[in-house]
């Protein structure tokens, strides 16, 4: 209904102007983006450590695939601060380069709990190849004073209306003034991407939504013309870069680990983590793929690096220039 509401609004608008964000123009650039999503479990499964191989597996992975954008979850300061060394030295991005953001997700008015991050910020995290401008941390609904969810966007520096994002939604559903919180998180962050979209703006956002792509709270994300036999009844305006995967057409590939119990809709493990683009937006072809570093049995420390798979994809979009 949300988006019904936005499509109605914009109709009307359609009468005397074409919107910013949906029509194409001449300036527009074509770009090509190679996206990195991983959510590393930085405390759950590596305590914390910048030494153990989750920094190494990241940074390889990273400069692996040839990304060009990278986001992280679950990840404390002493490890972002890791990564950004790492890259630089593997010359990811050169030294003196403004490419990485982050945003706490604990509240810093009050005691974090020695035991996360020995003490220090816990947040999520976006790296790009290129330079990044001013970030954006939107806050989004809490069920804590102590957790602080947000949604974390920077532009690049060289071209402000490409926007890359990253957020992570809890997995608790109490519900809170009438509706679930994870439900409610979802749909801040979703005006704000179409904010973000009214204002000209090309977004592409990767995270840990923990839902999967076939639940109802899901369904004003994708698009129509994702709908079939395993994720149906959608209405929104997005693609998730692999929901054509044959596996499991709609869905994807599962990012948990193989240790998880399989479900429907494909008898797979969960998919819970996304690279979201705004259809009308992408140019051609494009591709995701889940994949397997850090998840062995001895990649970090004796044991995997976290309980969730590494999401790439590729996808060519339209930037307002």
């Amino acid at each position: 209904m949300r988006m019904l509401a936005r499509l109605m609004v914009a109709v009307v608008a359609l009468g005397a102007t074409l919107l910013t964000g949906g029509s194409a123009h001449a300036a527009d650039s074509v770009r090509t983006y190679n996206v990195w999503q991983w959510n590393v479990s930085g405390q759950k499964m590596n305590g914390g450590s910048t030494t153990n191989g989750m920094v190494d597996a990241a940074a390889a992975s990273i400069l692996t695939r040839d990304s060009d954008f990278a986001a992280f979850n679950e990840l404390c300061w002493s490890q972002y601060e890791a990564l950004k060394d790492k890259l630089i030295k593997n010359h990811w991005v050169s030294e003196n380069t403004s490419f990485a953001r982050f945003a706490a997700i604990r509240n810093e008015e009050e005691p974090i709990a020695p035991e996360v991050c020995g003490g220090e910020q816990f947040g999520i995290a976006i790296f790009s190849r290129r330079d990044l401008g001013a970030a954006t941390r939107y806050e989004l609904p809490r069920y804590s004073e102590k957790a602080r969810y947000k949604l974390l966007c920077a532009p690049l520096e060289d071209l402000q209306h490409m926007r890359f994002c990253t957020t992570h939604i809890t997995s608790e559903n109490a519900d809170i003034d009438g509706s679930p919180i994870n439900e409610r998180q979802l749909n801040a962050v979703q005006d704000h991407l179409e904010d973000l979209y009214d204002a000209g703006n090309t977004v592409i956002i990767a995270g840990d939504f923990n839902a999967r792509p076939h639940l109802q709270r899901l369904n004003d994300w994708y698009s129509p013309t994702v709908n079939g036999p395993n994720n149906h009844n959608n209405t929104g305006a997005y693609r998730e870069l692999d929901d054509l995967d044959p596996r499991c057409p709609g869905v994807g590939e599962p990012t948990t680990l193989d240790t998880l119990p399989v479900e429907d809709p494909c008898k797979d493990r969960p998919k819970i983590d996304m690279i979201f683009v705004r259809e009308s937006l992408i140019v051609g072809a494009y591709s995701g793929d889940a994949l397997g570093e850090g998840t062995g049995g001895t990649a970090c420390g004796g044991g995997p690096c976290s309980d969730h798979r590494v999401l790439i994809g590729t996808v060519t979009v339209r930037v307002k220039v």
